[in-house]
């Protein structure tokens, strides 16, 4: 997912949970100048890890994991109206199941308009990290990060 998350025993003990596993990130937007082309980018990678787009109008686009009940994960129009740009340092890290996710996703990041900024494999964050790294076509950059053994 695009969230992070831990266990309720470490929210409560943190003061900041009740029954109920707290959520660190609510949801996850990136700036878009032509919603149609991020339409048609996000359209394409995102179902790779298991998102489909649940929202759209005209200046926003939400996806979402089956069965969660709100986008986690928005390309809008900036609420200004002015013109999108990418954050140098930031980026979003979207889980993958698999390591053939995290190549499906930079495969299909790359022939829907993305491009590269680290092929898939593994990094030195330890031992199970395994990711790739593209940007979309406004420039936002983004990974997909498998950390399971294989």
């Amino acid at each position: 997912m695009i969230w992070l998350s831990f266990s309720s025993d470490d929210a409560r003990s943190q003061g900041i949970a009740d029954e109920k596993d707290s959520i660190m990130l609510l949801y996850v937007t990136l700036g878009s100048n032509d919603i149609p082309r991020a339409q048609a980018f996000y359209d394409a990678v995102l179902p790779v890890l298991g998102y489909r787009r649940q929202r759209e109008s005209d200046e926003e686009i939400g996806y979402a994991a089956d069965g969660d009940t709100r986008c986690r994960f928005w390309v809008v129009v900036p609420y200004n109206h002015r013109a999108a740009t990418i954050g140098n340092g930031s980026m979003v890290a979207l889980h993958a199941e698999s390591r053939a996710d995290v190549d499906a996703f930079h495969a299909a990041a790359l022939a829907h308009g993305g491009t590269d900024e680290g092929k898939p494999g593994l990094r030195s964050f330890h031992a199970n990290f395994y990711a790739a790294y593209i940007r979309d076509p406004d420039g936002n950059k983004l990974s997909a990060v498998c950390e399971r053994p294989e």
